[in-house]
């Protein structure tokens, strides 16, 4: 996938297998971007250290062509913070 801005959301529920497909696919001048919270993950299989998301994240890091952006507060609402922290 040549030229392309790709945004995969709830990443968090990727396995490393398919988090690898989806990067590996990407062609000269793609930009993929990946979302999740891996506090939600809905993978019977997976949990906060064995998703794809997580998986990408410490291979990654430090690459030249890598970011990686947390960002801290949730904009749903109060509840939806404490449901998240709590449950």
């Amino acid at each position: 996938i040549q030229k392309t801005f790709f945004i995969v959301d709830e990443a968090q529920n990727l396995t490393p297998h398919e988090g690898k497909t989806v990067i590996t696919r990407a062609g000269e001048g793609t930009k993929i971007v990946l979302t999740g919270d891996i506090q939600q993950i809905d993978h019977p299989y997976l949990d906060k250290l064995s998703n794809g998301l997580t998986h990408l994240i410490n291979r990654m890091r430090g690459q030249q062509l890598y970011a990686h952006v947390s960002l801290e507060k949730g904009e749903r609402s109060e509840l939806a913070d404490v449901a998240s922290k709590l449950l």
